[in-house]
């Protein structure tokens, strides 16, 4: 239940989505007599969509979430393991042509794929199922596989978890698939503004692992407040940084990770 309602409460909450709905209804409210009504719901999703789309909201939502983790430092030498959550390949383009088609977020599989080349006896998870509520056997971590493989990474390396649907399920299962033992050091690369939820999660299910955060939207903390002049950049931006929020917010409440905002321990 609870992954059928993110994939449908939570998708229908993003704010693209709500606004361009609001805008919709505001629309067909002019062909009634609520027409007063229409015209305000649409001039709100308007000046909604323009302030998401060139002000600097998708920013001041992100830079909390990204700057949480510094970036992985490798000082403590060589890691036993190195773990990467999926949700850099598009499984239906994937599937539909055969072949891994990378849409977003291709910062985790490089990143992965460079501390592997870089520590050739630390084992490499990639964790990915399928995210779409109706799946056929098409699975995100077997078109992970030929990437690392391109990239020059042994398949006898790889451990692919391939049955988990959202985060949660990433550390649940990839804890039970790799069994860590006292002592064992485990990097988990994810992008920065994921991280957060990410380490809560892989916390609250006893799997001590270290942030490698990539894959960041916003610069330093001076670039918090700069516009856009592409609006797509900054809907783009507020959309992932309300998606996490809302994610946080959502597992926190059901218990699932400890804090609101999970941060550097120690």
């Amino acid at each position: 239940m609870f992954f059928v309602l993110s994939k449908t409460l939570g998708i229908m909450a993003l704010p693209l989505n709500f606004l361009i709905c609001l805008g919709v209804l505001g629309s067909l409210l002019l062909m009634t007599r609520f027409v007063r009504l229409g015209r305000a719901l649409l001039v709100l999703s308007a000046l909604m969509l323009a302030i998401c789309g060139f002000a600097p909201v998708g920013n001041l939502l992100l830079y909390p979430l990204e700057s949480r983790f510094p970036a992985w430092s490798p000082s403590q030498g060589a890691p036993d393991g190195i773990i990467v959550l999926g949700a850099s390949i598009d499984l239906d383009m994937s599937a539909a042509h055969g072949t891994p088609v990378v849409s977003t977020s291709a910062d985790r599989i490089l990143m992965a794929a460079a501390l592997a080349r870089k520590y050739p006896k630390a084992r490499v998870v990639y964790t990915g199922g399928s995210p779409n509520l109706i799946s056929d056997d098409a699975k995100e971590a077997d078109f992970a596989a030929g990437i690392f493989e391109s990239l020059g990474i042994d398949r006898s390396r790889l451990i692919l978890e391939r049955r988990s649907r959202n985060t949660y399920e990433n550390a649940l299962f990839t804890k039970a698939m790799v069994d860590p033992k006292p002592g064992e050091r485990w990097l988990l690369v994810t992008s920065a503004y994921h991280m957060p939820r990410s380490i809560g999660l892989f916390r609250k299910v006893g799997f001590v692992v270290e942030p490698c955060p990539v894959d960041w939207r916003v610069g330093t903390g001076q670039d918090v407040f700069s516009f856009t002049d592409v609006a797509e950049d900054g809907l783009s931006r507020t959309n992932v940084a309300v998606r996490e929020w809302l994610g946080l917010m959502t597992y926190r409440a059901v218990g699932r990770i400890d804090e609101l905002l999970p941060g550097p321990r120690g």
